[in-house]
This record gives C-alpha cells, structure tokens and sequence, in this order.
C-alpha cells in the first residue's frame, strides 16, 4: 500500500513535468493537445463529424498554422506574444471517450454472437 502510494507520487510528479514541458511545445506552434489525434482512427473521425462546425473549423486553422511556423521556422510569440491558449482544453475527446465506452458497450452485447 505504501509502495503504491510513493509510486503515484512518483508518476505523479513526473506527468506534470512531461505535461509542462508539451505545453512549451504546443504553445510554439499554437496547437492544442487534441489536434495531436490521430484522425484516421474511427473513434476520433466519428467525434469530429458530430463535433461544432467552429470546433473543426478552428482545429484546421490550428494545424494549417503549425505546418506554415514549422516551414517558416518561427513561433506562435513571433506574431501574437500576448496570446494565451488552454493547450489541454477538451472539445472533443469527451465525444472520444463515449464512443469508445458505445463500443465496448456493444461488443459485450454481441459476444454471444462469436460462439
């Protein structure tokens, strides 16, 4: 039980560094966390159809902008240095994570189908 505890501590501490030092990074090229998914994955294509178009519109303009700092070789504090953006803000990966628990749902519900 004590080593369990000492344990999450431990990960605990270490997730906040690595959260911080991505953040520097998403914060470079305006990004956020959730333009990092991957969308060729079902769950994640399924969440940004049912997703606000303002939502897609704005995580295209996000990773448009990435691409065209990366090639420049300059950062996002080149052009807006006052701006402040939530790099961990969820918009769709609360959609993510009900689709996947719909999933898992549903293939419970058919396992007798494989027998």
């Amino acid at each position: 039980m004590a080593l369990r505890m000492i344990g999450d501590k431990v990960m605990g501490l270490v997730a906040n560094q690595y959260k911080a030092a991505l953040g520097t990074q998403l914060a470079t090229y305006g990004l956020r966390y959730e333009d990092l998914l991957i969308e060729e994955n079902r769950e994640v294509q399924e969440a940004l159809e049912l997703a606000d178009p303002a939502v897609q519109t704005a995580r295209t303009r996000r990773i448009k902008r990435a691409i065209d700092l990366s090639y420049k070789k300059k950062s996002m504090k080149d052009y807006a240095p006052d701006q402040d953006n939530d790099m961990f803000k969820k918009e769709i990966y609360v959609d993510i994570e009900k689709i996947r628990q719909r999933d898992q749902e549903y293939a419970q519900l058919n396992a007798h189908n494989k027998m």
